[in-house]
């Protein structure tokens, strides 16, 4: 069990990076209202300390942060059973291939993504580790 906020939080814990702060937000808020715990992952050691400490079930990337394939690679090499879906403008289709290329389960444009982040979080919350 986690303590955030003073609220104990049971369960899996959805990860996210954001390339700027607007989808930061957007997540993390959509998650609080959707009462699913998620925390911000910004770099590989970050990643580590996330995965030490939390039971993690599954992390959004949005692939037009500098890190994202690197954060990709290493997750699926350090937990494989975690679930990795990540975004993209629809225009960098090499971006998303790599991202594919590099272990992401499922890869959306942008648009997709933002037009059903509700129930994408929800399915995310939903999928049990394996």
């Amino acid at each position: 069990m986690l303590i955030c906020c003073r609220r104990p939080i049971l369960g899996p814990m959805l990860l996210y990076l954001a390339s700027d702060l607007l989808w930061a937000t957007r997540v993390k808020a959509l998650a609080d209202d959707l009462k699913i715990p998620a925390r911000p992952v910004r770099s590989l050691e970050m990643l580590d300390a996330r995965l030490a400490d939390s039971p993690v079930q599954a992390m959004v990337v949005d692939l037009e942060s500098e890190v994202a394939l690197d954060l990709i690679s290493h997750l699926r090499n350090a937990k494989p059973g975690v679930r990795i879906l990540c975004f993209a403008p629809h225009v960098k289709k090499d971006v998303m291939d790599a991202a594919r290329q590099a272990g992401a389960h499922e890869v959306l444009p942008r648009g997709a993504f933002d037009s059903n982040m509700a129930q994408i979080l929800q399915r995310l919350a939903a999928v049990q580790n394996q």
